[in-house]
């Protein structure tokens, strides 16, 4: 039955870029209140598990938008600033300079961080196509090199250590910063916008990406540890259940679609923000619930 579904979708009008968006909208607001709010014991992991599809959708969606935008530089802009935000605000909450939740807790979402990252990497890779080797190449090896880099300095010259992370943190944004911008989900961002021009083969590139680096790998890790079963993998270790997020890339239509424009923009970290806030409010109450 779930796959008359799907075959449904792309038999008749598919899903487009804003309808995903705004599945990825709902599961993504799922995740966040059991991130937000696990302590209490009260919500469901599953909202966490259904929240797994979410990034992948969100960074399908940048990949298209991206190569179909009429300005980049624009649409650039929009997230940079968006980014300079939460990432700056992390990183005060990091050092103390902003009161956090009383068990230490602050959120670590930085989609925008990654999609910053992503969107020069994105065009370089266009600049490379184009054989405009010296651009294509700074533009793609400088900000995935550039954690390490700065680790490098940091090693050499301790005194760097505080500018270059606030540079991390802010201006020249790390892939290394936050959960959100991690490795995987710089590499998940690149494969989709590589592969994008075959739908079957992005689709599938994806989702065995994902088991690989997100099931494979971590099964590997973990299962040296004596303490580890192999049910883990389901109940605990679910990052790979975004894989299943390569069905709805399948239904897109490869149409924008209607919908407010920045509500998207202002959406995310107002909702990060909020869930803290009500998260902090009721810690005194609900803590070990």
């Amino acid at each position: 039955m779930r796959g008359d579904f799907f075959m449904e979708l792309v038999r008749t009008k598919g899903l487009s870029s804003s309808e995903l968006k705004w599945i990825a909208l709902v599961l993504m607001v799922l995740d966040h209140i059991h991130y937000m709010f696990a302590y209490t014991g009260l919500i469901p992991e599953w909202f966490s598990m259904a929240g797994r599809l979410s990034a992948p959708l969100f960074l399908f969606c940048l990949a298209e938008g991206f190569a179909h935008t009429h300005d980049r530089r624009k649409y650039f802009i929009k997230v940079y600033l968006i980014h300079l935000l939460m990432s700056g605000l992390l990183f005060l909450m990091m050092t103390g300079l902003v009161p956090v939740r009383p068990d230490g807790f602050y959120p670590m979402n930085g989609m925008m961080t990654s999609f910053s990252i992503l969107m020069v990497v994105f065009q370089g890779m266009d600049w490379l196509g184009e054989k405009r080797w010296g651009p294509g190449l700074a533009a793609v090896i400088l900000p995935l090199a550039w954690p390490v880099l700065a680790s490098m300095l940091m090693g050499m010259v301790p005194a760097l250590q505080m500018p270059l992370s606030v540079l991390g943190y802010t201006f020249l944004p790390m892939w290394n910063s936050n959960p959100d911008a991690g490795i995987g989900t710089i590499l998940t961002g690149i494969l989709l916008y590589g592969f994008r021009k075959n739908r079957r083969v992005q689709a599938g590139v994806f989702a065995g990406f994902t088991v690989l680096y997100y099931f494979l790998y971590p099964l590997l890790v973990f299962s040296r540890s004596p303490e580890f079963h192999w049910t883990m993998m389901f109940t605990t270790a679910y990052e790979w259940y975004g894989a299943l997020a390569a069905l709805l890339m399948l239904c897109y239509n490869g149409e924008r679609g209607r919908g407010p424009k920045r509500f998207f923009y202002v959406f995310y970290p107002a909702h990060v923000y909020i869930l803290y806030a009500l998260s902090r409010a009721a810690y005194p109450l609900l803590a070990g619930g």
